[in-house]
């Protein structure tokens, strides 16, 4: 009987330097990230065509997973991995961008379709099941579908940069209780943390309406005082 929670963390990219900032690599910074909190060192694995390395986090030790495929061909390593460790898929949580998120935004999903994303739609084919856990990482979007491609290759201006690092960090704060299985309250965690960004984001646009009404104000003050200061000569 397998184990509630998860023992393979898969994070998605592409390989190379060209795409080491882009967009499209979240899955990768979270895993260097996530070696500032936890003791990881990586190392090639070519029977698996890709980096990999270990961690323990609550008493759990859990394998980590950066494939070197190109991002459509990402469930080729990643089931390969899965299967040689018996690892089922309900164990796998993978870290992905997420064009429906706004930069900032963590989610984490149980299961479901690959909504158009190729890493996803390439894992699920390749592990012949879709019940693996997803963490997903806003990038936003273009607004428009043609430009997606060179939206997600492309990496993001510094504000919006600084917006996922906080995302990934919010992931990587609930890791501990998606390993040990606790996905609700991670869930929670992270729809608690967005309500509040939400409503501090609100606070800065009604202030902002605010300030703006008050300098409106006085500027109708002056040009009334202008017309009622009537000099004499």
């Amino acid at each position: 009987m397998e184990q509630a929670g998860i023992a393979l963390i898969a994070g998605l990219g592409n390989p190379g330097n060209q795409y080491a900032a882009t967009r499209h690599n979240v899955g990768f910074w979270l895993l260097e990230r996530l070696q500032r909190t936890y003791p990881i060192t990586f190392a090639t694995e070519k029977k698996f065509k890709a980096q990999t390395g270990r961690f323990e986090c609550n008493g759990r030790h859990v394998r980590v997973i950066a494939p070197d495929t190109f991002m459509n061909l990402s469930g080729q390593s990643i089931a390969i991995m899965a299967s040689f460790y018996r690892i089922a898929p309900s164990q796998i949580l993978v870290i992905h961008d997420e064009l429906d998120l706004p930069p900032g935004s963590a989610r984490l999903k149980i299961g479901g379709g690959h909504g158009g994303h190729n890493g996803l739609r390439d894992l699920v084919s390749k592990l012949g099941a879709s019940d693996f856990l997803r963490m997903r990482i806003g990038i936003g979007h273009p607004g428009v579908n043609q430009d997606v491609s060179g939206y997600v290759l492309n990496k993001p201006p510094s504000s919006e940069q600084t917006l996922i690092e906080d995302a990934i960090d919010k992931a990587i704060g609930v890791l501990p209780d998606v390993v040990c299985g606790n996905y609700q309250k991670a869930m929670n965690q992270l729809h608690s943390e967005a309500e509040k960004d939400n409503a501090g984001k609100d606070k800065i646009g009604k202030d902002k309406i605010g300030t703006d009404k008050i300098k409106k104000a006085k500027i109708e003050k002056d040009k009334l005082d202008e017309g009622n200061n009537i000099e004499l000569f």
